[in-house]
C-alpha cells in the first residue's frame, strides 16, 4: 500500500492530488498556471488537511518532469525534491504526456493517443502512444503542417490538449479525431503506482526538469520520419 502525493505544474492547468494506490483521495486545480509557485503550497497543504493525512505519512512524492511550461516545471520539481529531501522519501518523475495520453486511454474512438502541448507559433510538445501506452512515437517538438502526422493516420488517431488545436485547423484528414480531455494530476497516479510498487525511483540527486528543447523543420533529415 502506498500514499502519494502527485504534483503537476507543467500543462495549462496546474494541479495536485493525493492517492491510495491508485485510488484518488482529493485533487485540487489551479486554472491559472502564471502564479503556480504562490498556488502550490498552499494547495497541498489545504489538500493534506481535507483528506487527513499528513506529510510524514505519505510514502513518495511524485511530479511530472516535463514538457512542459518552464516556469512551471521548475515549481513543481523544485517542490517535489525539497519535500522529498525534507521528509526522507522517495521521488518519482513522470513524463508530462505519458501522463496526459493516460488520461485518454479510456476512448473508444481511436487507436492511437497524440497529446499535445502547446510550444507557441505552430509548435507542439507531442508524443503518439497506443492504448496499452506503449510508445510510438518519442516526446518531441514538432513544428506543425497539414502532412504532419501522415503516415500514422492510417489508424485512428486522437489528438488533445492544448496543442492540438493548432492541428485542428490545419488537417481535414479523416482519421484525425480531437478531443478535450481532463488532464490533471489524477492522471499520474496508476503510473505512480505501478513505479512505486516495482521499486522504480527518479534519482533524487541528479534528477531535473525534462524541457525538450530540441525541435525539428523541414530542414531536419529526421522531419517527416517519425509522423
Amino acid at each position: 500500500m502506498s500514499i502519494s502525493l502527485n504534483i503537476d505544474t507543467a500543462i495549462e492547468t496546474a494541479s495536485v492530488c493525493v492517492a491510495r494506490n491508485e485510488s484518488v483521495l482529493g485533487l485540487k486545480m489551479n486554472p491559472s498556471q502564471k502564479d503556480s509557485a504562490a498556488w502550490l503550497h498552499v494547495a497541498i497543504e489545504d489538500l493534506l488537511e481535507e483528506v487527513g493525512i499528513s506529510l510524514l505519512e505519505l510514502d513518495v512524492i511524485a511530479v511530472t518532469e516535463g514538457p512542459g511550461s518552464y516556469t512551471g516545471l521548475r515549481v513543481g520539481m523544485a517542490t517535489a525534491k525539497g519535500l522529498c529531501y525534507t521528509l526522507n522519501k522517495p521521488l518519482i518523475a513522470v513524463n508530462t504526456l505519458l501522463t496526459m495520453a493516460n488520461a485518454a486511454v479510456a476512448r473508444e474512438d481511436a487507436e492511437l493517443l497524440c497529446p499535445m502541448i502547446d510550444a507557441r507559433r505552430m509548435e507542439v510538445f507531442t508524443a503518439v502512444y497506443d492504448k496499452s501506452l506503449n510508445t510510438i512515437v518519442n516526446p518531441t517538438n514538432i513544428i506543425l503542417n497539414e502532412l504532419s502526422f501522415n503516415n500514422l493516420l492510417e489508424k485512428r488517431v486522437l489528438f488533445f490538449g492544448n496543442g492540438s488545436r493548432k492541428f485542428k485547423s490545419i488537417t481535414t484528414h479523416k482519421n484525425a479525431c480531437f478531443a478535450d480531455i481532463e488532464l490533471s494530476a489524477a492522471s499520474m497516479v496508476p503510473l505512480v503506482n505501478e513505479r512505486f510498487l516495482k521499486g522504480k525511483f527518479t534519482e533524487l540527486a541528479y534528477s531535473e526538469p525534462f524541457y525538450l528543447k530540441e525541435f525539428f523543420t523541414t530542414s531536419n533529415k529526421h522531419y517527416g520520419k517519425k509522423f
